[in-house]
């Protein structure tokens, strides 16, 4: 862990995320995500809440947003929120570096983590918008790191930072603390520390499902569950389609491990998150990218860990490690999921422009936007939302801004049309406009001042 090469390694790939998320936000590629836990981290200290949700509390259990919380406070930043992620995803390294260390030599812990620097679905997740999910691997390989090596204190610690990231990280956390239990039971002060964590967990996800879910929730269905409502025609579609995407999927984590994490029992702690990604009926959750690559990446990592030490003690690890690092560079080059050719420009007169645009808007103005323009507002307007993502949508902000000069924006395609027609009905009017952004207000008498 005193090794100059992991630590400067892991600084590099942590600025070099944090200037890499910097430059897309500078372009307005950021998502909807971001825009929802920018508002929910501006607010955590208030209603941790966000406009398009309401209270966080009724979707996910994330504690670990205070943290983010009072960095935004502090800065008033949102590239305060792409450094953190981007931190830690550079702190997957250090764990598994640590772990083929303390069984082989430095040349193969260096090319252990050199392969996490280089690993795909990390890459994506670190990259794609802020998201609660982005702490998870971290915190999951630290905890198993520190069981390995028997750190009873850090392991209690990391494992809480584990469980404030997500409720799923409960329940994946007391399926491997009572597996840990069973198997290192001849072990008296490893196997009190895994019932520990195993209870604790499980007290965590009945609370959170039992009691902060449905007290936060107004609609009594959970809307995560949407992933799993499987109908008759994802049931049609799962074969041979669905299948086959699963299997490629499969492929694209694998593959640039060289399948390694498969060579040792330690992949048992990444079937239950794998599964819960897998059995969704939406591509979403298994696309390489996403940030549900959070749920399953630190349990996957830390069996490829052990299956490069596995491979060492027979002198075998060194050309597993070359095969790894050459199968992630083809994948990035062929599947990058950084998407560098539509996140990655130089900055245009059209950002120039919509920057411009958002200072029309007066203080904590009630305004519906698109994406471009709504992660950008979110830090500092709380009432900030996005357009109905569907004509069927009722427009109800006191202000709406649009920008046509990105004519790809998903909700002005999906909603344009409509809000054309209530500016025909002069139910919104035009207040101001540049170029292709337009400022219109409501003519409802709450909105005329």
């Amino acid at each position: 862990m005193r090794d100059r090469f992991l630590w400067i390694g892991s600084a590099a790939y942590a600025v070099l995320f944090t200037l890499l998320g910097a430059v897309k936000y500078s372009a307005h590629r950021n998502l909807v995500d971001f825009g929802i836990f920018a508002q929910t981290a501006a607010s955590a200290f208030g209603c941790f809440c966000n406009a398009l949700e309401g209270s966080h509390w009724a979707f996910h259990f994330s504690p670990v947003l205070y943290a983010a919380g009072a960095a935004v406070a502090l800065t008033r930043s949102p590239l305060v929120l792409i450094a953190l992620q981007a931190v830690a995803g550079a702190l997957c390294a250090p764990p598994v570096y640590a772990i083929v260390r303390a069984r082989s030599n430095v040349v193969t812990a260096r090319w252990s983590a050199v392969a996490v620097w280089l690993y795909p679905p990390l890459a994506g997740l670190v990259f794609g918008d802020f998201h609660e999910n982005g702490f998870a691997p971290a915190a999951v390989a630290w905890t198993l790191y520190a069981f390995d090596v028997r750190a009873i204190a850090w392991c209690a610690f990391c494992a809480l930072l584990a469980l404030a990231v997500k409720e799923d990280q409960a329940i994946f956390l007391a399926l491997a603390g009572a597996g840990a239990a069973i198997a290192y039971r001849n072990d008296i002060p490893r196997m009190r520390l895994a019932a520990a964590v195993a209870i604790v967990s499980a007290a965590v996800a009945a609370i959170f499902f039992f009691a902060i879910q449905p007290h936060a929730n107004a609609d009594p269905a959970w809307q995560p569950a949407r992933f799993y409502a499987w109908t008759a025609d994802d049931w049609r579609a799962l074969i041979p389609g669905g299948v086959l995407e699963r299997i490629g999927f499969l492929a694209l984590i694998l593959v640039p491990l060289a399948f390694l994490p498969l060579r040792t029992r330690a992949f048992w702690l990444a079937v239950a998150p794998l599964a819960e990604v897998l059995s969704s009926r939406m591509s979403t959750t298994f696309t390489v990218g996403t940030h549900y690559a959070g749920a399953w990446l630190g349990y996957l990592l830390i069996a490829f860990a052990s299956g490069v030490a596995a491979l060492a003690r027979r002198g075998r690890a060194n050309r597993a490690l070359y095969w790894c690092v050459a199968f992630c560079v083809i994948e990035l080059a062929v599947a990058d999921p950084l998407h560098p050719a539509a996140n990655l420009r130089a900055p245009q007169p059209r950002d120039a422009a919509l920057d411009r645009a958002l200072t029309w808007l007066p203080r904590n103005a009630d305004v519906a936007t698109q994406e471009e323009a709504y992660g950008h507002l979110a830090i500092d307007d709380p009432r900030a939302r996005l357009l109905p993502e569907s004509a069927a949508g009722e427009l109800r902000t006191c202000y709406v801004l649009v920008d046509r000069d990105f004519p790809l924006s998903p909700r002005l395609e999906e909603y344009g049309a409509e809000l054309t027609s209530l500016v025909r009905e002069r139910r919104y009017v035009l207040v101001r406009r540049s170029g292709g952004v337009e400022l219109y207000r409501s003519s409802a008498p709450e909105c005329a001042t």
